[in-house]
């Protein structure tokens, strides 16, 4: 009986290669912060897809900040920001800019975290820290991504 279970657990967990649910090259990702606008949205890097549309028409909108950091063939990494509305049908992507301050760096990411552990605010904004090297010998240097609740982004070197 113990080898059926175990036989049978392995199977539920495997997923298809061809179908991965997060790209390899996704390094690090962290959801946090809480973000809200009357529908008319700062200007996007990509468009939603027609599967990911976020259009409302009572126009108010609303959901959470995604940091993540995409692995680069030669080790360094990009960071990218999202913004992931609530909708009806689950979460979609509201807009996705490159943190180009921090992907000028080629940096070697080494961890993103949020400022605190206890899900998403419910306070406008955002506050997190990336971990990364310049150089892969040296040790990591903290930058911080904070986003005021008027949506301004500040990218800046973490000072204790």
């Amino acid at each position: 009986m113990t080898t059926i279970f175990l036989v049978g657990c392995s199977a539920a967990t495997a997923a298809p290669a061809q179908d991965p649910i997060l790209p390899a090259t996704v390094i690090f990702a962290t959801s946090t912060g809480y973000w809200e606008d009357d529908g008319n949205a700062p200007e996007i890097e990509r468009a939603p897809s027609a599967t990911e549309n976020v259009s409302a028409p009572q126009g108010k909108r609303h959901g959470y900040y995604k940091l993540f950091a995409v692995r680069q063939p030669d080790r360094t990494s990009k960071v990218y920001l999202q913004q992931i509305a609530q909708t009806e049908t689950g979460p979609a992507i509201a807009s996705n800019i490159e943190l180009q301050e921090i992907s000028d760096l080629k940096p070697y990411v080494t961890d993103i975290r949020p400022e605190n552990s206890s899900g998403i605010s419910k306070q406008p904004g955002l506050f997190a820290t990336i971990y990364l090297k310049t150089d892969p010998a040296a040790e990591p240097d903290g930058w911080t991504v904070l986003i005021d609740e008027f949506g301004d982004i500040t990218i800046e070197k973490a000072t204790n």
